[in-house]
């Protein structure tokens, strides 16, 4: 049984539709209202050797990749969140280290070992790092784009809810569809830097300790109760 605000999930599939699932084992009332959809871009391969390691900070790469990423599993894998290592892992990749915050953080702790280059199959679409002295390469091989929202998504957000944000990207994108008379809606977002980019406004705005589904899950089971009293 379903109980308190509607919790809408956001984000592309495949995540979206995992995420409805542990948010409904919770017992919320989860509605897939993905704002994106993830393609994959052609790519080339690099020769393995010239990297020391592969950065993934998404599952998406993984997935989305296709066979041209066997050509790549020489190389240990430092990935973002358990989720991106279970892909990789999956995919036949050796996962060297899993981080459990953010992609800076595992590139500082990368940066106190023997490594100096860095080859980052990603997305089109992706944030800025420092990468500390060692030379980090972007290899975009998917691309995630908006797509209209779902023909429900204005009736939802004009009522009382709890949205999740699992990037900035979507952070902004949610407030901007939202608009600004969104004092009756509650956000939760994966990280500290993903809630700032939906700014102000909002009934509540809170982000997860750590940039899990689990994390973000129990901050909105909170407020989808909360906002039912």
């Amino acid at each position: 049984m379903t109980r308190g605000l509607p919790l809408i999930v956001t984000r592309p599939e495949p995540g979206n539709a995992a995420t409805v699932a542990r948010a409904a084992a919770l017992g919320l009332d989860a509605r897939a209202m993905p704002l994106f959809a993830a393609r994959t871009l052609p790519w080339t391969p690099p020769a393995a050797d010239d990297y020391d390691v592969m950065l993934l900070t998404s599952a998406q790469a993984v997935r989305l990749a296709g066979p041209q990423l066997a050509a790549l599993a020489a190389l240990p894998v430092y990935a973002v969140g358990d989720a991106t290592a279970a892909a990789a892992a999956g995919a036949g990749l050796t996962v060297a280290r899993t981080g459990e915050a953010d992609a800076q953080a595992l590139l500082d702790v990368m940066a106190s070992g023997k490594i100096a280059r860095i080859l980052w199959l990603c997305g089109r679409d992706r944030s800025a790092f420092d990468p500390r002295g060692m030379t980090l390469q972007p290899l975009p091989c998917y691309t995630v784009d908006p797509v209209d929202p779902p023909s429900e998504w204005s009736g939802l957000i004009a009522a009382p809810a709890v949205l999740l944000a699992h990037s900035g990207r979507a952070a902004r994108r949610i407030a901007a569809l939202a608009g600004p008379p969104r004092a009756h809606l509650a956000l939760v977002a994966i990280s500290p830097a993903v809630a700032a980019a939906a700014g102000a406004g909002w009934a509540e705005r809170t982000a997860s300790a750590q940039p899990t589904d689990a994390g973000m899950l129990a901050l909105a089971a909170a407020l989808c109760h909360k906002g039912e009293k």
